[in-house]
């Protein structure tokens, strides 16, 4: 989204006092961009550059329909336009907008890489040519265009503003960059012109030298309340970084010092919140850097993986992860690397990611791996199929790389590193760090490195002094290799949860001012005395700052709090305060009504005079008013006489009547709305759980679907191994039988395992017998010693071989052998008894023939 087109010779630099607005819409735009332009101040200084999704194929219709709304110069983009203070310029049909040198340049949608992001693109490009100058205002539109640019202009100090999504017609794209935290406000269009001026207008934070001196202690007591409600300390990074950020939050609260700041921070502790995810805004995206990736993919992992040619459990970190693009990155990149491997190569590689980042929320989106249409400008098709899954919302990332990635939370600073990894990724973070804070991380990171593991920075950092502890690799000059060091260049820094910020005492940095001086005490008094009650309101009502007691004149409104001065005024001073207000934000001067009738409570009626006034340019309160209240008794009412004339009467009467008809159905109206608003937010809340559980569900039988495949196909396999198991025990029992040897198989312990038909004739065995020692067998042998020889053959392993008589005349050879497994392991004996009774009858008749041959 940054590739410019190359600027005109002579092109200049925008100026530096003016402001540069980036209008992105889409459906439904053209009304809020008309109502945003109609509302800018005359000579406000400002450019406008919008940027809409239009039909290629129509006439831009769009610079003559703007022209009507607003007194500034209304034109079509050309290329090389320069940009002017108080002009509005109109992105043409069929083109992509970007920014270069001051001036505008245009590309055709086939040869851009942003075509399908236009917003995106050009607010990308505003960022890097504008910084703090830029704006980036995103209104009504379908998809996820303007998000990304939006992060890129905060990241660069500039304002951004959404839509709020209740007044857009399509509200996905105001809703994505708000949901995303790129917008800094949310607001209705016309109200945007005079939040950016106000902003833009704030002072200068200005912390150097001496300022910064005076002020420190306020920041370390900042520091302390971002560390105590967050636990995050943040004394560590830059200060420049920090007070950039710390100013962009004063301007938005039109607070002067940062004294005001800190002490603003205390009263809204929500302030603290935004602050550190101000400090902690992420810029990423898939393949940031595609040469980086490249090199990683090409050299350093296969060369790493060359080195383990036995096969290798790579574990990788990747802290500061924001919301995951970097290490799905990683572990797409380690997928292709593995793709890339000869066939003949039979050693096992896998990679296990820890993602880990400060900030919760990002951890939580990073968790979800899911992304909308724009990652489609990063991505090629073929990855996008490959490793995503596409649906209504965008695309989710494929389960078998999600199951690569464990994301957790967790300070980099403050808690203890991951160790003994094979990859380290920390990109674009050392340069927010202070160089004493990145001399303790990097030696931190050599320790976390196996030896010979891979170290992967940004393009603005470096190892610095540490050139003995990494290696740049070969080729684009991002990739380190850990180097073995000796033991005391070691890190001595290593993180614990304590953070090195100890939470200060209020009353230790700051004093309170408790003067004596009694001209300082009496005009306290006087200004508390004789001050009439005020409040400052913005130009909707809202009540900014009060002074004095004014319960006499406002009073909380029923039911959710609400800090309007419309909705708290009493009954008596509503109408005529509104009208009063509206008169002073058209007419110049104080604006005073005076001797409204006001009864407080059961207090004498009162004559009230009510002020208003719009403060001037100049005083840090622009487009704001003062209303100031006066009371007095009213003087006693004289008396007159009741008409007598019936038809006054009775018209007295209705009137009465109707008065109170209406005060009665006002008040049903004002309770039926409240009941209204509740239950809408309620259906809302409910079709969004859902969505989410119907997500869920979806999620849930897709993983279903896939393990009962795998179960099957388990099954299947089992069952066959069960088919071929019988088929070979029918084969064996059918040998054994068939051999006419009586075999007993025995374990260790000499209980029988196994036995053939034919050892029933010698043991009287049955099936229970399996499990139980041979020795308790009745047996027709006289073998007292099989249990002697059993145990000798299992001691020595060699065989025994023993002929033995049976009670009943026979003989059998008894043979006693180890039983050898298939894996060459010794688990028993086997004994075999074979039938020798016909050659011991053969060979005692041939002892008696040989006797008789003698005897003569």
């Amino acid at each position: 989204m940054t590739d410019q087109v190359a600027a005109p010779a002579g092109a200049v630099p925008i100026a530096e006092a003016m402001l540069v607005v980036g209008i992105g819409a889409s459906a439904g735009g053209l009304e809020p961009i008309s109502e945003l332009l109609a509302s800018v101040p005359a000579a406000s200084g400002m450019a406008f550059v919008v940027v809409q999704h239009l039909d290629p194929r129509d006439k831009g219709m769009l610079p003559e329909l703007l022209q009507r709304v607003t007194p500034m110069r209304v034109m079509e983009i050309a290329e090389g336009m320069a940009i002017e203070p108080d002009c509005v310029y109109v992105i043409p049909p069929n083109k992509v907008l970007g920014l270069a040198r001051g001036v505008l340049t245009l590309a055709t949608p086939g040869d851009a890489p942003g075509r399908r992001l236009p917003i995106d693109r050009f607010f990308t490009a505003l960022a890097l040519e504008c910084r703090e100058r830029a704006i980036g205002v995103v209104l009504s539109g379908m998809g996820g265009d303007g998000s990304l640019g939006l992060a890129a202009i905060k990241d660069k100090g500039g304002l951004t503003l959404a839509q709020t999504p209740a007044s857009a017609r399509f509200d996905t794209m105001p809703r994505n960059a708000i949901d995303s935290g790129a917008a800094d406000i949310v607001a209705l269009p016309r109200d945007m012109p005079a939040q950016i001026l106000a902003s833009w207008r704030a002072p200068a934070l200005g912390l150097t030298g001496e300022a910064l001196t005076r002020q420190r202690a306020d920041l370390q007591e900042m520091f302390d309340l971002l560390l105590k409600k967050m636990g995050a300390n943040f004394s560590g990074y830059k200060l420049n970084t920090v007070l950039r950020r710390v100013e962009r939050r004063m301007k938005l609260r039109q607070l002067r010092g940062i004294d005001e700041y800190v002490a603003f921070m205390r009263e809204n502790p929500a302030e603290i919140e935004l602050l550190f995810k101000e400090l902690l805004i992420g810029v990423t995206q898939f393949f940031r850097d595609p040469a980086v990736w490249e090199d990683l993919r090409q050299n350093a992992l296969p060369q790493l993986l060359a080195a383990h040619p036995q096969g290798l459990a790579l574990k990788a970190w990747v802290p500061a992860c924001s919301t995951g693009e970097e290490a799905y990155t990683l572990a797409i990149v380690f997928s292709e690397v593995l793709a890339q491997l000869p066939a003949n190569v039979e050693a096992q590689y896998s990679l296990q990611i820890f993602a880990t980042d400060l900030d919760p929320d990002a951890i939580d989106r990073a968790r979800r791996g899911r992304f909308g249409r724009e990652i489609e400008h990063d991505l090629s098709p073929e990855r996008l199929q490959r490793y995503f899954v596409a649906d209504e919302k965008g695309y989710r990332i494929r389960k078998e790389v999600r199951n690569t990635i464990i994301f957790a939370q967790q300070n980099m600073i403050s808690d203890p590193p991951f160790t003994k990894v094979d990859l380290l990724c920390c990109r674009n973070l050392l340069i927010y760090f202070s160089a004493r804070l990145q001399e303790q991380l990097v030696p931190m990171f050599h320790y976390a490195i196996n030896p010979g593991g891979l170290l992967i920075l940004g393009s603005a950092d470096t190892p610095g002094r540490y050139s003995d502890l990494f290696a740049p690799l070969p080729g684009c000059g991002q990739i380190y290799r850990r180097l073995d060091s000796p033991i005391q260049m070691v890190t001595h820094y290593f993180p614990t949860r304590v953070g090195s910020v100890s939470p200060s005492n209020p009353s230790q940095t700051r004093t309170l001012s408790m003067s004596c001086n009694i001209q300082a005490q009496v005009e306290q008094h006087l200004l508390r005395k004789h001050t009439p009650a005020a409040v400052l309101v913005n130009a909707q009502g809202d009540i900014l700052y009060i002074h004095g007691r004014t319960g006499t004149y406002l009073e909380p409104a029923a039911g959710k709090a609400n800090w309007n001065i419309h909705a708290m005024a009493r009954e008596g001073l509503a109408i005529e305060l509104d009208n009063l207000m509206g008169r002073a934000m058209r007419e110049p001067g104080p604006i005073a009504v005076r001797g409204l009738a006001l009864t407080d409570g059961d207090g004498p009626p009162l004559a009230v005079d009510i002020t208003a006034e719009m403060m001037a340019e100049g005083q840090g309160l622009d487009g704001n008013i003062l209303v100031t209240f006066t009371a007095a008794p009213l003087p006693p009412p004289r008396r007159r006489g009741r008409s007598s004339n019936p038809r006054v009467l009775e018209l007295e009467q209705q009137l009465l009547q109707a008065r109170q008809a209406i005060q009665a159905v006002r008040d049903e109206m004002l309770h039926s709305r409240e009941e209204l608003k509740a239950a809408n937010e309620e259906l809302q809340s409910t079709n969004e759980e859902l969505q989410s559980a119907n997500e869920e569900l979806t999620t849930s039988k897709e993983e279903m679907q896939s393990l009962n495949e795998e179960l099957y196909t388990v099954n299947a396999e089992l069952q066959s191994k069960v088919d071929d198991l019988s088929l070979v025990n029918g084969d064996m029992k059918i040998l054994l039988n068939s051999t006419d040897i009586a075999t007993v198989f025995l374990d260790g312990e000499l209980r029988i395992r196994r036995y053939t038909n034919q050892a029933k004739q010698i043991y009287k065995l049955i099936p229970s017998d399996l499990n139980r020692p041979l020795t308790d067998i009745v047996t027709e042998l006289d073998y007292p010693g099989l249990e002697r020889d059993a145990r000798e053959v299992l001691r020595t392993l060699v065989f025994c071989e023993r002929q033995i008589p049976t009670r009943g005349g026979g003989w059998f050879k008894v043979r006693i052998m180890p039983y050898r497994t298939v894996d060459n392991v010794i688990d028993g004996l086997v004994v075999t008894f074979v039938d020798v009774t016909e050659f011991k009858q053969m060979e005692a008749r041939m002892h008696a023939v040989q006797d008789g041959v003698k005897a003569p």
